[in-house]
C-alpha cells in the first residue's frame, strides 16, 4: 500500500510540475493553442515532424487577427509576434530588454564552442562585438574579393563538368561546396578545395555541424528538457574537437603572430594582442545607477568559439539562399534571362571578370537574391529572451524574465498584406519605387538592431558573386526529378533546409 500510495502521489507530483505553467497565457488575455503534457504546444517539433520555423510559421497564420500569439515549448511560454511595430521595439527600441537569444539551456555551464557571437548572451556577446565590428568593413572585403573569384572560377569548372555530361546536380551541395571553400580561404588560409574533392575532409567537416541525426537530437532534448542534469551532454563535442585542433595547428604555425594573408585568425590573432577587451556592462550596474566595467581576455578556446561561427554561419546560410534562388530562376526562366542580362551588361564593363566594383553594380542579380531570401529566409525566424519584466506596447501584456520570443520572418515576408501576390517569385519588388517603409521593416534575412548579423555584406558578397559566376555562364532548368515546391527539412533548427535538396540542371550558355 505503502509503494502505491508513492506511486500516486509521485505521478501527482510530476503531472502538477507539468501544468504549472499553462495558465501563463490565460491569465494575461493570450490566445495560443491548448498545451498537452510534456510537450506543451511542441509535440510536432520533438517528434522531427516540423521544424521550428514550420512551427512559428503555423501559429502566425492560425491567429490572422492577433498581434501576439502564445505557445508553450514543453512547460516553458514562448511567444510568437506578428505585429512589425511590436518587432521593432523588441528588436531595436527595447533591446536592453532583449539583448538575450535565448539559445543557451544552462547559463552557468556554457560549452566552450557556443561562446561565440551568435550564441552568446550579455557582456560576453557585447565585448566580442565591438572587437569583431572592425573585421567586417568594407575595405577588408575588397580585399578578400580576390579570395571569391579564384572560388567562382572553379565552381565554373565543377558546373562545367555536370553540363557537359547532362548530369543533374543538387544545387544545395554546389553551393555549400563554393562557400566551404570561401570561407576556408578567408577565415583559416586553408585550400579546402571541396569544388574538386569529392570527399573533401573540409566539406565533412561543416557538413557535420548541420547534421542532426537521432542520437543528437536526443542528446539536444534532454539538455532543454533539462538541463542541469544533462549538462555534459555534448552533441557537438567532434565538431568542437575538429575545430579547436585546427585552430590550434594553425595558431602554432604562424607562431600566434598575424601572417599576410589577412584572413579571420588574423584577425583573432590581432585582437588578442590588442588585450583585454573593456566595456560598460548590460548585465550589471552600480548602486547609482551607471553600469558596471566588464572585461573579457581573448584565448585560444574563445577564438576557436569564433572560428566555430564564423565557418557555420558563413557557408550554411549563404549556400541555403543561394540555392534557393537558383531554384525558383529555374521555374522562372523569364526572370532568369533579366539576371543574365544585367550580369552580362555589368561584366562587359568589367572586360568580362568579376570584380568587386562589378557586383556591386548588378542591380537586379541584388534584387533576384533578395527575392530569393524573401521567400526562403536562411533564418526562418529571429529569437529574442526577456532578461527582465517588460510590458509590450500596442497589447499591455507584462511577460517575465526568461520568456523567449519568436519572430516569424518566414511567415511575415510571405503574408500578402506587405507583399502582394508573396508566391510570385517578382525582383522587381526590390526597387527603390516599390520596397516601401513597412516592407523594409518586415523583411529581415539578416536581422536588425545590435543583434543582426555582423557578416551580412560578406554573406551578401560571397553569394552574389556565386550567382554572378553561375549565371554567367550557364542556364538553370528543372531536373526531372525536380520538385517545384520543396519541402523544410522537419530536423532544420535554426538554420533551414530543403528536404533531399534542390536538384537541377545546368546547361551551358552560347552568348553570340
Amino acid at each position: 500500500m505503502i509503494t502505491i500510495a508513492f506511486i500516486l502521489i509521485a505521478l501527482v507530483a510530476w503531472y502538477l510540475y507539468n501544468i504549472r505553467t499553462f495558465d501563463y497565457w490565460k491569465k494575461r488575455g493570450v490566445k495560443h493553442d491548448k498545451p498537452v503534457l510534456i510537450f506543451g504546444n511542441n509535440a510536432r517539433n520533438y517528434l522531427m515532424q516540423k521544424s521550428s520555423c514550420e512551427m512559428a510559421v503555423e501559429m502566425y497564420w492560425k491567429y490572422p487577427t492577433e498581434k501576439i500569439v502564445g505557445y508553450f515549448r514543453s512547460t516553458t511560454p514562448e511567444l510568437v509576434i506578428r505585429d512589425p511595430e511590436i518587432v521593432k521595439h523588441i528588436l531595436i527600441t527595447d533591446f536592453s530588454h532583449f539583448y538575450s537569444r535565448g539559445l543557451i539551456t544552462n547559463k552557468k555551464l556554457i560549452e566552450p564552442i557556443n561562446r561565440n557571437l551568435f550564441f552568446a548572451n550579455g557582456d560576453l556577446w557585447r565585448l566580442l562585438r565591438q572587437r569583431m565590428t572592425p573585421a567586417f568593413t568594407s575595405g577588408k572585403l575588397k580585399a578578400m574579393f580576390p579570395l571569391i573569384v579564384e572560388r567562382a572560377e572553379r565552381l565554373q569548372e565543377r558546373t562545367l563538368a555536370a553540363a557537359a555530361k547532362g548530369r543533374t546536380l543538387d544545387a544545395r551541395d554546389l553551393m555549400a561546396r563554393y562557400t566551404t571553400d570561401f570561407i576556408g580561404a578567408c577565415g583559416f588560409g586553408i585550400d579546402a578545395d571541396s569544388l574538386n574533392e569529392e570527399e573533401s575532409a573540409f566539406r565533412k567537416l561543416g557538413a557535420s555541424i548541420f547534421n542532426i541525426d537521432a542520437k543528437r537530437f536526443i542528446c539536444t532534448l534532454l539538455k532543454q528538457f533539462m538541463p542541469r542534469l544533462f549538462w555534459h551532454l555534448k552533441p557537438l563535442a567532434h565538431v568542437e574537437k575538429g575545430i579547436g585542433e585546427l585552430v590550434g595547428a594553425i595558431l602554432r604555425e604562424r607562431k600566434y603572430e598575424p601572417s599576410a594573408r589577412n584572413d579571420f585568425i588574423d584577425l583573432l590573432i590581432e585582437s588578442k594582442k590588442k588585450g583585454t577587451m573593456i566595456g560598460d556592462s548590460i548585465e550589471k550596474v552600480k548602486p547609482d545607477g551607471t553600469p558596471e566595467v566588464a572585461t573579457l581576455e581573448m584565448d585560444e578556446g574563445l577564438m576557436a568559439a569564433q572560428v566555430f561561427i564564423f565557418f557555420a554561419a558563413g557557408f550554411e546560410t549563404s549556400s541555403s539562399a543561394t540555392s534557393f534562388t537558383l531554384h525558383q530562376l529555374a521555374h522562372n526562366p523569364e526572370v532568369q534571362k533579366k539576371v543574365q542580362a544585367d550580369i552580362d551588361k555589368v561584366l562587359a564593363k568589367y572586360d568580362n571578370k568579376l570584380s568587386y566594383d562589378a557586383v556591386k553594380e548588378m542591380t537586379y542579380l541584388d534584387w533576384t537574391f533578395k527575392e530569393g531570401m524573401r521567400m526562403f529566409p536562411s533564418l526562418g525566424f529571429l529569437i529574442r529572451e526577456c532578461v527582465r519584466k517588460y510590458t509590450i506596447p500596442d497589447v499591455n501584456v507584462t511577460i517575465d524574465e526568461g520568456v523567449r520570443i519568436f519572430v516569424p520572418i518566414q511567415a511575415m515576408q510571405m503574408d500578402p498584406l506587405y507583399f502582394e501576390k508573396p508566391e510570385v517569385f517578382r525582383p522587381e519588388r526590390f526597387s527603390p519605387e516599390e520596397f516601401d517603409a513597412t516592407q523594409k521593416s518586415i523583411y529581415l534575412p539578416f536581422g536588425v538592431g545590435p543583434r543582426a548579423c555582423i557578416g551580412e555584406r560578406l554573406g551578401l558578397m560571397q553569394s552574389l558573386a556565386g550567382l554572378a559566376a553561375i549565371l554567367s555562364k550557364f542556364t538553370v532548368a528543372p531536373a526531372p526529378e525536380t520538385v517545384q515546391h520543396p519541402k523544410v527539412e522537419p530536423k532544420s533548427g535554426i538554420v533551414q533546409s530543403i528536404k533531399g535538396g534542390l536538384p537541377l540542371l545546368f546547361k551551358e550558355r552560347v552568348i553570340t
